[in-house]
């Protein structure tokens, strides 16, 4: 009752916010109120005092203790009188001793006796212990808890009642029920606890459990590896089963979310009732035997799942393949004749074995006479030899059969035989290590090395609780096994699991043969190794039991859920475009690759065509040929000009300005080739600025002699102010102002968001599309708006001069220049947005090819003409007359 009020208060106020420090004050308070006999506090008025038994372990001395906590009975007793609270109630009785734990004391005796021979590790220092058996009971692993920390049989907390040897860590406990409690307590004062068998998540909180570490892995690592597990069998329709702890709880509810994301269905889920003494068992194995999951995974201890195998037994339920999680996957409980007919076949996660040189000779040396502090020698002798300890008034059992007595001189070589499997054996003498470790540092710590304040060390006069914690989260040590043990900040050890499979030997025992590993730190593809053909199934072949709702899917499709029925009854519907699912089953399916693209039947990826405007293909080739050839149209022109420079016709259209508009518009063809080929990043950082400055060149030349035959005719009236005007610098002028615009435009573009060339996958499917990037559409856009605003300008001021008198009027071929090429931008936008790839590529081409095309027509096409074919009119008179 006291841990169940305890845990409820506590759990309350966690949910609800409470500052730490009350927290902390409250969760001591709630454990003196169940701890504490009723005279220490002010609860109790005379005559109601409940007196509770001194509190005794097993004890050695030394200059240092180690403490430890074991549930060497795992079987409890409840009173059946109803309590009502009038008088105090039967205590709890703990019987069943369990060798298997027996031997975990032992480990942790043998780690003490290799430290105090070492005469490296601890010189001078004897290490003595406290252990004590707290029988799977909250209550009872915090009075141990309280007992070796206070120093008293009666513990007081708060108050450390012996001054030498001091209390330095904990090993314990088993099981995280127990286990969380201790650590609260322990973290009040930052004594360091170190767990040989808790997995539960929740003692990853630094916050709750500051002082906390464990040798075994939590249970975070198990889940994810146990889902790993599942969906590497394949199996799809599985039934949960867990005891009602934090335990089997969290850890069912991390594997839940972790094949939930695989597609893996739960069919059932059950808790084991810790706190009813059939566990509920017949209910569950009802729920196991009307369920059509033939895989069924188990978060448990071996002692609260017994009772639910002997129901199993019972009402003879086979052909269903258990999953176990480490709690119960080795133990030695369920490992008998009596179960195997339906556990063989089991398969689970158990932590790494390791080895201990000389432990075997340790336990041979077990003896009455070589341990007679130890108080639990002589339960260890009955329950192993099988016999009982002569009592003067009983030597005959209740039905007649004589009782084997026990001597005292058996051998204990034949009780443990196993030392193949050291599992949490080895996990109880890697505690003792480390702390051993931690100790050493924190002795052999000098001045300005230390870990506290300043580099400072520990006074060792004054050690105080808290100050070894420091140096354990900094221990590592390369360990029996061969690799580098140490502590994670959450205070755990690397995770690594061995696989075991239950397999029946010949002599019709059970033995856990290691299958495979999971170690989440390698590589994704490496996390889970299983030999598949190494394990022996309950149907007695090597062919992997099915457990699935609903037949395989074929290639190509994927499995998708039934409405109203759970994700794994499932119907198979085809891929979507892009995805292949080259596996029956496929709980999704697969993007293809980035340069590939699924075949008809979505079970394969093939190679994508790749595109872009290329100089080979036809319409490259014939662009490319068209840029070159008109290119040298302008030049053409200007060899004209620059042969006939002195001719009126040459020199009325202003020479110098017609000279550079030539090149400039041979220069726009060309500009065009850079659109052409693969688009690197020097093209496309050059294609586009190139293009509007060339351009805007081009248009700033016609801007200009449009603005000189304006200002060259209104000059010619008396008293005009635009005399000055006249000449080249004007022209000048003018044309650097609009082009500089451009060019600052472009820098700036090119500066902040250049272009770049990009692979596009996604415009059109089944083709890698390269092109370029232009990095900043808005600067793209302005730049063109520009050139668009240049071409405008020189649209307006020509269309207001074309009525101007022949002999100096270029306007009228500005005029309808600018109007074709407004026409050819404008029909542009459209084509340009609605295309894509190299057709969107080749219209840009055609836009600069065809509006460059247009200026040297409309402009230049008259006056060549002239010059070649009517040189009568190439004359001074002839433009003078006109």
């Amino acid at each position: 009752m006291d841990q169940v009020i305890l845990a409820a208060v506590l759990s309350f106020l966690k949910g609800h916010s409470i500052p730490t420090p009350f927290y902390h004050k409250a969760a001591l308070f709630l454990v003196l109120s169940c701890l504490l006999p009723p005279s220490v506090g002010q609860w109790t008025t005379p005559g109601c005092e409940l007196h509770r038994p001194a509190v005794t372990g097993f004890s050695r001395g030394g200059d240092i203790l180690v403490g430890g906590v074991f549930p060497i009975h795992v079987y409890r007793v409840y009173s059946e009188t109803a309590v009502d609270f009038s008088e105090k109630p039967e205590p709890i009785r703990c019987q069943r001793f369990v060798v298997q734990i027996y031997q975990w004391i032992q480990a942790m005796i043998f780690a003490i006796e290799e430290v105090n021979k070492s005469t490296q590790l601890l010189p001078n220092v004897t290490l003595g212990f406290q252990i004590f058996d707290s029988c799977t009971l909250v209550q009872r692993a915090l009075q141990g808890t309280m007992w070796m920390l206070t120093g008293q049989d009666v513990p007081i907390p708060n108050y450390r009642c012996r001054k030498q040897p001091s209390l330095e860590a904990i090993v314990g406990d088993s099981g995280s029920a127990a286990t969380i409690p201790m650590a609260r307590v322990l973290g009040l004062y930052r004594f360091p606890q170190i767990s040989y068998f808790s997995t539960s998540p929740l003692l990853n909180d630094k916050y709750q459990f500051p002082s906390f570490f464990r040798t075994i892995p939590s249970d975070d690592f198990q889940s994810r590896g146990l889902g790993e597990l599942i969906v590497h069998f394949g199996w799809t329709w599985v039934g949960l089963l867990a005891e009602d702890s934090d335990y089997g709880q969290q850890g069912i509810q991390i594997l839940r979310q972790e094949i939930a994301k695989a597609g893996v269905c739960v069919a059932f889920s059950e808790t084991i009732l810790t706190g009813r003494a059939d566990r509920n068992a017949f209910h569950i194995v009802q729920v196991i035997r009307h369920s059509s999951a033939k895989a069924v995974v188990i978060f448990s201890s071996g002692t609260s799942l017994n009772p639910v195998m002997d129901e199993i037994l019972k009402q003879n339920v086979t052909g269903k393949v258990w999953i176990a999680s480490e709690s119960w996957s080795t133990t030695a409980l369920l490992s008998t004749v009596k179960y195997s007919n339906f556990l063989t076949g089991t398969i689970g996660f158990a932590i790494n074995s390791g080895e201990m040189p000389g432990f075997k000779e340790h336990l041979g040396n077990i003896s009455l006479s070589k341990f007679t502090d130890d108080i639990f020698i002589r339960e260890f002798w009955e329950e192993a030899f099988g016999c009982k300890w002569p009592k003067p008034e009983t030597t005959v059992d209740p039905a007649g059969s004589q009782i084997k007595i026990c001597k005292g001189d058996e051998k204990v070589d034949s009780v443990f035989t196993d030392f193949t499997n050291l599992r949490i054996t080895y996990n109880v003498y890697s505690a003792v290590h480390a702390i051993a470790l931690a100790l050493q540092d924190q002795i052999s710590c000098t001045t300005g090395g230390g870990p506290f304040q300043n580099a400072t060390c520990a006074d060792r006069d004054n050690l105080h609780l808290w100050q070894l914690f420091v140096y354990i989260k900094k221990v590592r040590f390369q360990n029996t096994v061969g690799t580098e043990a140490f502590f994670d900040r959450s205070g755990n050890p690397p995770a690594r699991y061995d696989i075991v499979n239950w397999q029946l030997g010949p002599l019709g025992t059970v033995s856990h043969v290691k299958v495979g590993s999971y170690d989440p730190t390698g590589s994704p593809d490496q996390h889970l190794l299983v030999n598949i053909s190494g394990v022996q199934w309950a149907t007695g072949g090597r062919q992997v039991p099915t457990s699935v709702c609903s037949p395989s899917c074929p290639l190509g499709t994927r499995k998708a859920g039934r409405e109203g029925e759970p994700a794994c009854c499932f119907q198979c519907v085809q891929c979507p475009p892009g995805e292949i699912s080259n596996q029956t089953d496929s709980v999704e399916c697969l993007k293809c690759p980035w340069d590939h693209w699924p075949n008809k039947k979505q079970d394969k990826c093939i190679k994508k065509t790749t595109e872009f405007l290329s100089y080979e293909e036809p319409l490259g080739a014939t662009l490319t040929a068209t840029s070159i050839c008109s290119s040298a149209i302008p030049v053409i022109i200007l060899a004209l000009f620059i042969h006939h420079r002195n001719t009126p016709i040459v020199r009325a259209n202003n020479r110098s300005l017609s000279y550079l508009l030539l090149m400039s518009l041979s220069l726009c063809f060309l500009c065009s080739l850079t659109f052409i080929g693969y688009p690197t990043l020097g093209k496309c950082l050059f294609r586009q600025a190139g293009f509007g400055v060339i351009f805007s060149l081009c248009v700033s030349c016609i801007l200009a002699k449009t603005i000189t035959v304006v200002i060259a005719f209104n000059a010619t009236k008396p008293n005009s102010n635009l005399r000055r005007w006249i000449g080249p610098q004007m022209s000048y002028t003018v044309i650097s102002i609009c082009t500089l615009l451009q060019v600052l435009l472009c820098i700036s573009w090119l500066s902040i968001s250049p272009p770049f060339s990009e692979i596009n996958t996604y415009s059109q499917p089944g083709k890698i599309i390269i092109e370029c990037n232009e990095g900043s559409s808005l600067a793209f856009w302005c730049m063109l708006a520009y050139l668009g605003l240049l071409a405008t300008v020189s649209f307006i001021v020509a269309f207001f001069a074309r009525k101007l008198p022949d002999s100096f009027n270029e306007a009228k071929f500005i005029t309808f220049s600018m109007l074709a090429f407004l026409s050819v931008w404008i029909s542009f936008i459209p084509a340009y947005l609605s295309t894509h790839g190299k057709y969107m590529v080749a219209m840009e081409i055609f836009a600069i090819l065809s509006s460059s095309c247009s200026l040297v027509f409309c402009i230049f096409f008259i006056k060549c003409y002239i010059i070649l074919l009517k040189p009568e009119m190439n004359s001074k008179t002839y433009l003078m007359g006109k």
